[in-house]
């Protein structure tokens, strides 16, 4: 029997519960921790999962430096719900924020930042929230509203909101940077980076416009899927053929385009750039936008033609997040923090780069459902293997139990993740968990992705797609079906396999107390 199935009980709590005082003993001092986590940044383009697209070389220092995690994955792939995730170490369905449509995040309930400060810590958040609340468990916050803006955006603080000259990126690690230069020095601290980038609509930096203009992608070999036997796969809106908008994606911005979302660019991003900026800006999209015009493209030309605009456009923004994480890594060797800070790197979830011809992410579906995880151990670690790659089932309901169990702290019993700073030392617990559980809620809401629930192990990966108008199974063996084209449920041949799936996903309902549907 395959090993992903087996029926066994986890003892998840118990590994958390050993090594909740174990990361701080192999160093003197407190360690620090820095959380950087990005939006919606497909492992596809960092360079040491991927290197068909970019180079990341600063990401990927990250990793040879420390730790890359192959088999990291969310519980929701949406973005507040995941930050929400993050905050609790629950599931959506335990912490109150399921949708990004939804009600505001309860900052009362506990949360790991309130924990470490409890713990002695600083606690700071700079950048991205989106929960729809005002920060709670922080002795510094500074975010986005909202979504947030590239180019001059506005922050709200404690004291009210104002408006910053430059690009987002860079000023969130010059205020990440800032804050550790002033902070109390005689505490240890926990400082969360959320990134607004790679978020839809990829705008870069002034410096980056020319960047990979020069470059043509492979397209993916799913791109002209027909999703057939995944109805709920072919009734969606994140086609990069039908559903990316010309003016507001791809900023073909002329007159005799009109697209629907075209005036959200006109009176949101641009609206926002100086003159000086503007100019930048418009000195390399006109002869784009004219060049455009000429080839009067249509059908597949024009699709493929999308595909690579999105494909530029979104990695000119992953470029100046890795040359703002290698700013922060000079910053944090010049003044000897690297000593004793962790540095943990991921995504609020993965992304489409074409795959089955979309953008966006939310199904279960890998691109999606996976996300990068890269953690840059302490210096003081010494007796650590730097450069290891983990391929152990892991989740973002882990963040929480493996930051608290780094500094120390004790985790709550009802945090349904569990550290996972064992697998950060190389060891291979012999209990680890053999299957993820997922469960999306946001229909009907923005691309039109039926609400789903299941689970993956190892090798095969069960999805229940529901709602008024779907009741829909899906079965996918990962290992000769990795790009999860063919629907095998009711398969004769897989019989066992979706009898034991099916057990083993009620297992984990009833694990996580999630009844909802």
């Amino acid at each position: 029997m395959n090993k992903s199935l087996l029926l066994v009980p986890m003892g998840l709590s118990a590994i958390g519960a050993q090594a909740k005082n174990k990361a701080a003993a192999d160093c003197d001092k407190p360690l620090n921790i820095i959380y950087i986590m990005t939006d919606d940044h497909s492992f596809q383009t960092i360079s040491c999962y991927d290197g068909r697209y970019n180079r990341t070389p600063n990401l990927d220092r990250l990793a040879s430096e420390g730790v890359r995690f192959d088999n990291g994955f969310v519980s929701n792939s949406i973005s507040g719900p995941s930050r929400a995730v993050l905050m609790t170490g629950k599931h959506s369905h335990k912490n109150g924020f399921m949708r990004n449509d939804g009600t505001p995040f309860n900052g009362a309930q506990q949360t790991f930042p309130k924990l470490l400060q409890k713990a002695g810590y600083q606690t700071a958040i700079i950048g991205k929230w989106h929960l729809m609340s005002t920060p709670t468990g922080f002795d510094h916050w500074e975010i986005l509203p909202g979504q947030g803006s590239y180019y001059n955006p506005d922050f709200i603080t404690p004291e009210g909101t104002h408006r910053e000259h430059g690009y987002v990126t860079n000023l969130i690690t010059d205020k990440g940077i800032d804050y550790l230069e002033h902070r109390d020095k005689s505490k240890p601290f926990c400082l969360l980076l959320h990134h607004k980038a790679v978020h839809r609509i990829w705008m870069s930096d002034t410096c980056d416009l020319n960047a990979y203009e020069d470059q043509t992608f492979p397209t993916p070999e799913t791109f002209w899927d027909d999703y057939a036997g995944r109805p709920a796969a072919a009734d969606q809106e994140m086609s990069i053929d039908k559903d990316m908008d010309l003016a507001y994606d791809l900023k073909m911005l002329d007159s005799t385009i009109n697209t629907p979302l075209k005036g959200a660019i006109v009176h949101g991003e641009l609206a926002r750039m100086t003159p000086e900026q503007r100019a930048q800006w418009d000195a390399v999209y006109q002869p784009l936008i004219d060049t455009f015009l000429v080839q009067n493209l249509s059908g597949k030309e024009l699709a493929e033609w999308k595909y690579q605009r999105y494909m530029r456009d979104y990695l000119k923004s992953v470029k100046s997040l890795d040359d703002n994480i290698g700013r922060l890594m000079e910053y944090l060797e010049r003044e000897g923090l690297l000593e004793n800070t962790v540095i943990v790197y991921t995504s609020d979830q993965g992304f489409y780069m074409g795959e089955h011809g979309w953008f966006d992410k939310r199904f279960m579906y890998e691109e999606s459902f996976r996300t990068p995880l890269l953690v840059r151990l302490p210096d003081c670690w010494t007796s650590a293997k730097r450069g290891q790659v983990v391929d152990e089932l892991v989740q973002n309901i882990d963040y929480a139990p493996t930051i608290l169990s780094l500094a120390g702290a004790a985790v709550p019993e009802d945090m349904q993740g569990v550290s996972f700073v064992p697998l950060l030392k190389g060891e291979k617990p012999k209990s680890w968990r053999d299957a993820l559980y997922y469960h999306y809620y946001e229909f009907p809401g923005e691309h039109r992705v039926r609400r789903h629930y299941g689970i993956r192990t190892e090798r095969y990966k069960l999805i229940h797609f529901y709602g008024h108008d779907i009741d829909q199974w899906e079965l996918y063996d990962l290992k000769r079906d990795p790009m999860e084209l063919h629907n095998r449920y009711d398969d004769p041949k897989m019989a066992k396999v979706q009898t034991k799936l099916h057990e083993r996903l009620e297992q984990l309902r009833e694990q996580y107390d999630d009844q909802s549907e």
